[in-house]
Parts: structure tokens; C-alpha cells; sequence
């Protein structure tokens, strides 16, 4: 039986705090050269119901049942860790298919959720635009604060209201996590950096998530 560490949660942009930050069980088998942290205790699926690029309603565990997720929260105005991650995803996404590591309609299977942290700019339309320059094929989802504040914290993810800086700029605080999904138990079980992990790391571990299986 491998022991359990505890790992703090970073957020994006600068001021880190760690004060409230929640922590997750992991499991020691995930190295320190590892991008992928394989959890003891899963999490479950967020019971959370938004409104997509599209303006139509989403519920997360209705709509991405029995298949892989990888979830994530950021937002569209983040200036490094949000686009170099949802980046890092559709190169991988494309890799694998170039190099026929899997089948498009394996890869068809995986559900790749970007949920705002930034709802009052990122409406609908702004989060499609978005997002379609990274993978047309990625969802966006989008709604009250409260809400997407409250579902990041079941997955152990902190998130704060975007607040303005005296530069003026806006800021979106939140953790750089993206959180995969098995298709079999529809369950949290592996976590992703989303300041470290690399398209390499993507497209090496996909083949398994898409399996359930441990990267």
C-alpha cells in the first residue's frame, strides 16, 4: 500500500496565497519528474450545470458520462499558464493522431472541459472565439461565479473573484490543475500541473486516460 502526501494547490499570476488552499491525497507512486499525480482517494465529478459556447444548458456529469474528461479552470484574458495549457492539449491531441497512436474516434471520446473563472468577460462568445483557436472541439463553459467557485473546490481547486490591479489590468486567481476523468469510474484520479505538464506529457498519457487506465 503506497503512503499518501498532501500537495498545495498554486494559483495563477502573481500574489500567491496559501492561506485556505485545499490539498489533495496523492498517491507517491507520481515522481517528482512525473507530470501526472495519480490520487489515492478520486475525486467525483463535479454535480455542476452551466451554459456552453453556445448558450445552451451543460451538465457536466450527464454529458460527459462513461467518457474521459480532462477539466479545467482558467480564463480567456490569462496571460500564460491558461493558453500554454489548453495549447499543450490539442498539440498532443494532434500528435497522437499524426503519429496513429490512436484512432480518431478513440480520440473523438475525450471531453475536454475549459470552465471560466472569469464569467462577467468571459461570456459565451468570448469563451467560443477562444477556445476554437486552441481546438474547436474543446467545450467552454461558462455561468455565476458562486457556482464555478463552489464545483473547482470538490475537485480541490482554489479559485477568487477576479479583482483589478493597480495597474488596472484584471486578474483571475485560480489553480492550474487540470483534473482527468476515467471513463470507467467517472471519477478524478489523475491531476495534471498545468504550470509543468507538457504536450509530451499529454500526448505520452492520453493512449491510457482515454482508457481509464493509470498514466
Amino acid at each position: 500500500m503506497l503512503a499518501a502526501a498532501a500537495v498545495t494547490l498554486t494559483a495563477c499570476g502573481s500574489g500567491d496565497s496559501k492561506k485556505d488552499q485545499p490539498v489533495a491525497d496523492v498517491s507517491m507512486e507520481s515522481a517528482k519528474d512525473r507530470a501526472a499525480t495519480v490520487l489515492d482517494k478520486p475525486f467525483k465529478k463535479p454535480d455542476l450545470v452551466l451554459k456552453d459556447t453556445h448558450g445552451k444548458k451543460y451538465d457536466l456529469r450527464e454529458q460527459t458520462k462513461g467518457k474521459p474528461v480532462l477539466l479545467y479552470y482558467g480564463y480567456t484574458n490569462c496571460p500564460d499558464v491558461c493558453p500554454l495549457t489548453m495549447s499543450n492539449i490539442a498539440v498532443a491531441k494532434k500528435s497522437l493522431l499524426q503519429k496513429k497512436a490512436v484512432t480518431k474516434a478513440e480520440l473523438d471520446k475525450l471531453q475536454v472541459v475549459f470552465v471560466t473563472t472569469d464569467p462577467e468577460r468571459d461570456t459565451g462568445k468570448e469563451l467560443g472565439k477562444w477556445l476554437k483557436a486552441q481546438d474547436p472541439e474543446f467545450v467552454g463553459l461558462t455561468g455565476d461565479f458562486p457556482t464555478i467557485q463552489g464545483s473547482a473546490r470538490t475537485v480541490g481547486i482554489s479559485i477568487e473573484p477576479s479583482k483589478k490591479l493597480k495597474n488596472g489590468k484584471i486578474e483571475s486567481m485560480h489553480g492550474t490543475q487540470v483534473v482527468a476523468f476515467s471513463p470507467k469510474s467517472d471519477a478524478g484520479y489523475v491531476v495534471y500541473n498545468g504550470k509543468d505538464a507538457t504536450a509530451k506529457d499529454y500526448e505520452q498519457d492520453l493512449p491510457k486516460i482515454l482508457e481509464g487506465r493509470n498514466p
